[in-house]
């Protein structure tokens, strides 16, 4: 079995230098494997969601607004 080559994240526009508390995402994966990869900024080495793809935009959409409880 070939290893995966490790994913590029993409920070959030609201993510501050430190990492912040926002969701981190691999939006190349997304398109070849049908699920867009997630994480949380404040953890990098932590648990990775895997989103489908006709969904990431309403989860963004309620991170953005605030829409999850904290």
């Amino acid at each position: 079995m070939t290893p995966s080559p490790p994913l590029i994240w993409t920070k959030s526009s609201h993510s501050n230098p430190d990492g912040g508390n926002s969701p981190d995402w691999n939006p190349t994966s997304g398109t070849a494997a049908g699920a867009v990869p997630v994480r949380g900024s404040m953890d990098p080495t932590g648990p990775v969601l895997g989103l489908p793809v006709s969904v990431f935009g309403a989860f963004i959409s309620c991170v953005k607004s605030g829409t999850f409880p904290g």
